[in-house]
């Protein structure tokens, strides 16, 4: 994984030289799956930064083993907190407590060739988004765009909130891949939010929209029809799986199986559970029916991915 210093230089107007003391980090490094580290460094130098993002394009026809996309930001502005449950809080120091302390942010996330395979195989490539993500266009390349307020506000959440152990795991995968959709963004130009579908111009379509994502990441362990998912969100069939992949840019079958995909990678590898146990946790009637939807979904078995 790439260290920090080059995104912060892009964001740094002038030298800096990385003598702040780190506050806090969050890593990932599951093989095949998306791996990501997080820093938040104390900020109290007056900087002269700017919220920054990068998109690395690596692409080396030679060794396409070694091919990966890599999404690079820094932001300014949090403030942070030891204790979790008061990261947003505005009070002065006290006694027991030395005050929530301004923070420069950095977020690394890596997307091997490997992994993003499952998201291009038999899809025709219509457009420069598509031949990157399947590692067709043939030059390396790297992008720097600033960050947008739907990227900001992802950003924010992957540094704010309540979820821990699988729970955390679940959210954080969720949210690093409508990462990675609206950053390809870039690509072709910054733009405002905008939709097709007129359903989801006023806000209540939206909400609806990803409060079914929630529901589906709410049932991993419990298969949720879209029948069932369209009268929880009360929005009719049609319109929800129109409007899903629209907004997440994927079918709600295909994402739901990514979601327990890279869910099971987890507690695979991070967690050491037997397979048996992923098995009957994600929700799948035999062990038999799980490691070949393991399988197709990413290339393994599922005992590869034991420690």
């Amino acid at each position: 994984m790439i260290q920090a210093l080059e995104i912060l230089k892009e964001a740094h107007k002038n030298d800096i030289e990385l003598s702040m003391n780190l506050l806090y980090q969050k890593s990932q490094h599951i093989p095949d799956s998306i791996q990501y580290i997080i820093r938040r460094y104390n900020a109290e130098q007056n900087l002269t930064t700017e919220d920054t993002g990068m998109l690395i394009y690596h692409y080396d026809a030679s060794s396409p083993e070694k091919q990966y996309l890599e999404l690079r930001f820094c932001t300014v502005g949090n403030r942070y907190c030891s204790e979790k449950s008061c990261a947003n809080c505005q009070q002065l120091p006290t006694e027991n407590c030395d005050g929530n302390i301004h923070t420069l942010d950095v977020f690394n996330f890596h997307f091997s060739a490997t992994f993003l395979h499952q998201f291009t195989h038999n899809v025709k490539l219509s457009s420069r988004k598509d031949e990157v993500l399947a590692f067709k266009h043939p030059h390396p390349f790297t992008k720097v765009f600033p960050i947008c307020p739907k990227k900001r506000s992802i950003l924010n959440s992957l540094l704010n909130h309540s979820y821990s152990g699988v729970l955390e795991n679940i959210f954080a995968n969720a949210k690093i891949h409508e990462l990675l959709l609206f950053s390809l963004d870039c690509l072709v130009e910054e733009k405002e939010e905008g939709f097709v579908c007129k359903f989801l111009a006023d806000d209540r379509g939206k909400e609806q929209i990803y409060k079914a994502r929630d529901l589906l990441l709410q049932h991993i362990g419990e298969p949720i029809t879209i029948k069932e998912l369209s009268r929880k969100v009360a929005m009719n069939e049609c319109y929800l799986k129109k409007g899903f992949k629209e907004v997440f840019g994927t079918t709600i079958f295909d994402f739901y199986q990514q979601q327990r995909m890279e869910h099971a990678k987890y507690l695979l590898y991070e967690k050491g559970l037997s397979v048996t146990d992923v098995s009957a946790l994600l929700g799948y009637s035999s062990i038999s029916h799980f490691s070949a939807a393991f399988k197709k979904h990413t290339g393994l078995k599922p005992c590869d991915l034991l420690k």
